[in-house]
């Protein structure tokens, strides 16, 4: 029997979809992740949608907020942990108009915000994308 009352997935199934894609990624890659801070949400803030131009909060699934590790300098002190946001109701909100698999899109997220975070480029974002193992 189909089950119709069952409720949206809570920020801890995101985040744990998001860790397992952290802990699929190369070890190349997680070497350089340990002082990330993961936050799961539901929406931005309004000081981040307007310093970003974003009207709807539903159009804002994942954020990050640092600076890449090739501008990083050791003289730095005292700054906060580099964060990945990741907004669960933007998340679901694109799962359910998309059909695509929550976990292929939290991963998409997860890893678009870690390219970041690297300085990647989008297409190098989507090649570390297919190196992810399931965890």
């Amino acid at each position: 029997m189909e089950q119709t009352d069952q409720l949206p997935p809570e920020a801890d199934v995101i985040e744990a979809i998001a860790r397992a894609t952290i802990a699929g990624l190369p070890p190349a890659f997680r070497a350089h992740l340990g002082d990330v801070v993961l936050l799961v949400e539901e929406f931005a803030d309004d000081e981040t949608l307007d310093a970003l131009g974003i009207e709807d909060p539903y159009d804002l699934t994942g954020l990050y907020h640092g600076r890449p590790i090739g501008e990083k300098s050791s003289m730095e002190s005292g700054a906060l942990p580099d964060r990945i946001h990741l907004y669960r109701r933007a998340i679901l909100d694109e799962w359910v108009a998309t059909g695509v698999g929550l976990t292929e899109l939290v991963r998409h997220v997860t890893i678009h915000e870690i390219g970041h975070h690297f300085g990647l480029s989008d297409a190098d974002m989507h090649a570390l994308e297919a190196t992810v193992q399931d965890q």
